[in-house]
């Protein structure tokens, strides 16, 4: 029998602060990829996405940082998860060949642009 995940996809504020992500929950068959959307209605100064993971029992963790020109995983698997970014208002975040461990809350915030540099402890 086939073994199918939950991948929990969880908005980092409410709804009304300009932020959606779908889907809200998304279960996934072994093996298989996962996809998750968001997009954001504050306006295209906003054009940072950050997606976070975080496991039962383990720190939030910043997976990636994308704008529409460049992508930081840090020290993220990119061989494991991807992400896309288009467009200043929306995104996407792939978590590929999804195993048992990859079962987890993942969202999304964004920012407004700035000379903000991340370091990766």
């Amino acid at each position: 029998p086939k073994t199918k995940l939950v991948i929990c996809c969880l908005l980092a504020f409410s709804e009304d602060n300009g932020v959606t992500q779908s889907p809200r929950v998304l279960w996934v068959e072994k093996g298989n990829s996962a996809e998750i959307n968001c997009s954001q209605t504050k306006g295209a100064a906003y054009s940072q996405m950050y997606w976070f993971q975080q496991q039962q029992g383990k720190p939030m963790e910043l997976i990636v940082f994308t704008t529409t020109s460049r992508k930081d995983f840090g020290s993220s698997d990119q061989n494991k998860f991807s992400a896309t970014k288009e467009k200043a208002e929306s995104g996407s975040f792939t978590v590929k060949n999804v195993e048992s461990d990859d079962s987890a809350l993942y969202f999304c915030a964004v920012s407004q642009h700035s000379d903000i540099v991340l370091l990766h402890c």
